[in-house]
């Protein structure tokens, strides 16, 4: 899989959710590759919006197209300032993946983490996630360095994801959640209360 992250301050949000589902109607018929599309505001002020495509090749084509070029030049308009890209085909999936069905999405940055390590952990997760966290729909994480990343969680609400996390894991996933929360210790956690799901 092929991850586009697109972040920035927002002028018009109402414009840029349209620019988003105008995208959908318009455009994506033509886009080969494409998986679907998560966005939001964060409660900062900032938009985020996450592509997903089977490949880079398949991104890389939809960017050449003319009618994707006029589209952002009309979308850019929507941002204040900067808008930050950030591109990785080192994206690891879990549960779901990424979930249309999500009433709120979780987006963390993080630091430090031992891939070998963190891949072992979630394939231990995922054989209890249905009866420990039922909330949490699916997810993934891109890979942005050797150790860097941005992880984009789906839940069915916050209120759900918020008695989750509060919830004590199971005696044989007990050690193993205490090292995952170890190896977070260098995160920045972004809540998308009203996703944007495409």
């Amino acid at each position: 899989m092929f991850v586009q992250a697109i972040e920035g301050r927002v002028a018009d949000a109402d414009g840029l959710r349209r620019q988003l589902e105008r995208w959908m109607s318009e455009l994506r018929p033509g886009a080969s590759g494409f998986l679907g599309s998560t966005g939001g505001l964060t409660d900062g002020g900032d938009a985020m919006v996450f592509a997903r495509f089977e490949t880079s090749s398949d991104a890389s084509a939809n960017n050449e197209r003319p009618e994707q070029g006029q589209w952002w030049e009309e979308t850019e308009k929507c941002f204040e300032g900067e808008v930050r890209f950030t591109d990785s085909d080192e994206v690891d999936s879990f549960l779901a993946g990424g979930s249309n069905d999500a009433g709120f999405v979780q987006v963390m940055k993080g630091s430090r983490m031992d891939r070998d390590r963190v891949h072992a952990l979630d394939e231990q997760f995922e054989a209890h996630a249905g009866t420990f966290r039922p909330d949490l729909l699916g997810g993934f994480r891109m890979w942005t360095g050797p150790d860097t990343y941005t992880e984009v969680n789906y839940f069915t609400s916050e209120a759900d994801a918020r008695q989750g996390e509060s919830k004590e894991p199971p005696a044989e996933l007990a050690a193993q959640m205490g090292e995952f929360e170890a190896m977070m210790a260098n995160v920045e956690f972004v809540d998308l209360r009203d996703p944007w799901l495409f």
